[in-house]
């Protein structure tokens, strides 16, 4: 009789020990790995030097709907009062200050023909052209009507957007045509502890056409990668962890905790008897 209560005893016990482990397992695996928080964790010394000119640099051309900070200098600055004075375009995004919303670029919208139209010097056909390219096309026609004119050309609404897991998600207007997936990170203030750096996305327009690619930000490869440098309106998009899910619900986290210890000290407790 003695043996078949003390058996029924250690049952119970049996299972508040099975249950307490998979209870402290599940909040062990809630926990985000730091392991793969690092970046470029595979760069070793001698790899430095090389890393250095790893990702070649081509400039971006002028599409249809870009936004052109377009300016033109001669002696006489009275002359070209009315191509430096320009109407503003709305434009949605942030500025590298982190105001988000519409704003208010100065600049040249080209438009569907890839075309821009300056005042006295009149319609330019400019997509498909470097900005660099670009100046020396104006120069060439505002010869026609100025003297000596010296031309300024750059993109006004330079956008990268960036969503997911990190700091500050939003489009981000930036002031530079040289822009690294760095760079764009570094803006939207870097990663989330829960945003996957070993899987990050990209989305590019090509030509009317979606490309996509993936990267690591754990690996020194992503300097040769033909995406490092950003081109106008791509998307960055860092998708969350495992570790994401477990803090949407912190209440739940904490209670799983107090049942875990709680059952801990059943455990002891029957133990004992």
């Amino acid at each position: 009789m003695k043996k078949t209560e003390t058996m029924k005893e250690k049952k119970p016990s049996k299972r508040l020990a099975k249950l307490a482990g998979l209870l402290i397992c599940m909040l062990v695996a809630s926990c985000a790995s730091t392991k793969s928080v690092p970046y470029f964790q595979d760069v070793s010394l001698a790899e430095q030097s090389a890393l250095a000119n790893a990702a070649p640099f081509s400039d971006p051309v002028i599409l249809p709907d870009d936004i052109l900070s377009i300016s033109i200098f001669t002696i006489d600055p009275a002359s070209t009062a009315a191509v430096n004075q320009v109407s503003p375009q709305q434009a949605l995004g942030s500025s590298s200050a982190g105001a988000i919303g519409q704003q208010q670029i100065s600049g040249y919208l080209v438009d569907k023909k890839g075309e821009v139209e300056l005042p006295v010097v009149g319609k330019i056909k400019l997509s498909g052209l470097t900005t660099y390219d670009a100046r020396d096309v104006i120069r060439a026609k505002a010869k026609d009507f100025f003297k000596d004119p010296t031309v300024q050309v750059r993109f006004a609404n330079f956008k990268v957007t960036i969503l997911g897991e990190v700091a500050r998600p939003a489009a981000y207007t930036l002031p530079n045509e040289k822009v690294s997936i760095l760079d764009a990170l570094g803006l939207a203030g870097d990663l989330t502890i829960y945003g996957k750096r070993e899987n990050v996305l990209l989305i590019r327009d090509n030509n009317g056409k979606k490309e996509f690619a993936r990267f690591s930000l754990n690996s020194a490869k992503l300097f040769n990668s033909p995406y490092y440098y950003l081109k106008q309106n791509d998307v960055i998009y860092i998708e969350p962890n495992k570790g994401k899910a477990a803090s949407l619900n912190t209440a739940r986290v904490q209670t799983l905790a107090i049942i875990g210890s709680a059952l801990s000290v059943l455990v002891v407790l029957f133990s004992r008897l």
